[in-house]
């Protein structure tokens, strides 16, 4: 077996184990409040994310395969590429170890923020600690408490509302109709900006913020007319408590956001496994041509992709599912809408304008913004203060593992 054989065997490995990490722990994000609320089984919750993380995966998936390592430090600082190539390996295995470690222990950790640490300590191994592009890391920083407490904020906002606007008034059915339609547009709005400025392919058709808002405008409109229609025809059952009938309206767009954000989870995750990998294939193919800075993924390597991550998800995807949709604090539709609604409309804004964030924190940031809109004694404090533990360690315990594994494959192979 040749040398670069064995380095795209390692690396597909593990791009694989990346993946399977990945789906294990950030699917949480999209189904944990709509598992806790019981819109769906955790079984159909698996089914629904699995398939949609592999849609995503195939048909929206990443087409950029250098910018993951570009940002923290530039390939071209080294100048044997075996030195890169093996560096990239050490980042996947330590992110995707460390990311399967939180998953056993059902707590949620950031995939990008271990990528990065991982990429940090195998640049620090490889003796380019100086040229670390360390603002990066400070961003990094940054985001644990830009995301959390602008998705607790959004959220907290959301579920208020709900609550005085509908939930509080005498004639709850009454103030439902009336307010449901904008919910539905809303979400119908923010998917779909979602859709076109957050994933790969919605990038790929260029789109102006006008032509985005002309599209949603005719769809916040049809959603309008639509939503006045089904909850006329289908929500007014007799003989059932209307507040029950409230939770079961939120139910219906709280699994429709869940899905669109399995679907874009999908779609960019996707590069945090394979991504490294797609850039290690193109480097033994073009040794002598060095990085590129962008190039097309392999189909192969979208489907091992979002096949890993659907294997993470059935395998051990309950797990950080229950942390997040049940120990922190109780959930139910209108509070599993507002989670999920917060989260999407944070990580949206927050990336566009250019705000470091991290869907995994913002989603847990949610669920404690709807918590606390109960008061302080509904949030299990104990349960964040391991949460918050574990985002921390996230760097130094990725960074040492990946200089670790890093010596071991240059032992290895060099």
């Amino acid at each position: 077996m040749d040398y670069y054989t064995l380095i795209l065997i390692i690396a597909v490995a593990g791009g694989f184990l990346m993946a399977f990490s990945l789906g294990a722990n950030d699917v949480a994000n999209a189904m944990a409040t709509s598992v806790a609320s019981k819109a769906v089984t955790i079984r159909q919750a698996i089914y629904i994310a699995a398939v949609l993380n592999f849609i995503g995966a195939v048909f929206l998936g990443a087409q950029v395969t250098g910018t993951i390592a570009k940002g923290i430090v530039p390939p071209e600082v080294f100048v044997d590429p075996s030195i890169f190539m093996l560096g990239m390996l050490a980042a996947l295995l330590s992110a995707g170890i460390w990311v399967l470690i939180a998953s056993f222990t059902a707590f949620p950790v950031s995939s990008t923020h271990s990528i990065i640490g991982s990429i940090i300590g195998f640049a620090v191994a490889a003796g380019a600690f100086a040229d670390i592009h360390w603002s990066t890391l400070g961003f990094v920083v940054l985001s644990w408490i830009t995301s959390p407490f602008f998705g607790a904020i959004v959220a907290y906002v959301v579920f208020v509302q709900i609550r005085a606007c509908i939930l509080y008034r005498k004639k709850i059915m009454y103030h439902a109709l009336f307010w449901a339609p904008v919910w539905v547009a809303l979400t119908m709005t923010i998917i779909l900006l979602s859709l076109c400025f957050k994933t790969p392919w919605g990038k790929s058709l260029d789109l102006s913020w006008y032509h985005a808002l002309i599209i949603a405008g005719v769809v916040i409109s049809a959603a309008v007319l639509l939503g006045k229609y089904l909850q006329k025809h289908i929500v007014l059952d007799n003989g059932e408590n209307p507040v029950r009938r409230v939770e079961n309206m939120f139910k219906k767009m709280q699994l429709s956001t869940a899905c669109f954000v399995a679907l874009s989870q999908g779609a960019n995750d996707v590069a945090n496994a394979i991504g490294p990998v797609a850039a290690i294939v193109i480097m033994i193919g073009q040794v002598n041509a060095g990085m590129q800075d962008a190039a097309e993924v392999p189909l192969w390597l979208l489907c091992m992709g979002g096949f890993g991550i659907a294997m993470g998800i059935a395998v051990l995807g309950k797990n950080v599912m229950s942390t997040v949709g049940e120990k922190i604090t109780k959930i139910n539709n209108t509070r599993g809408f507002s989670v999920d609604f917060s989260a999407a409309t944070t990580v949206l804004i927050a990336s566009n304008l250019g705000m470091p964030i991290s869907s995994t924190h913002t989603t847990v940031g949610a669920v404690v913004g709807v918590g606390l809109a109960r008061g302080l004694g509904a949030v299990d404090l104990r349960v964040l203060y391991k949460i918050f533990a574990y985002w921390i360690l996230t760097l130094p315990i990725a960074a040492v593992t990946s200089a670790v594994i890093f010596y071991i494959l240059k032992w290895i192979v060099l």
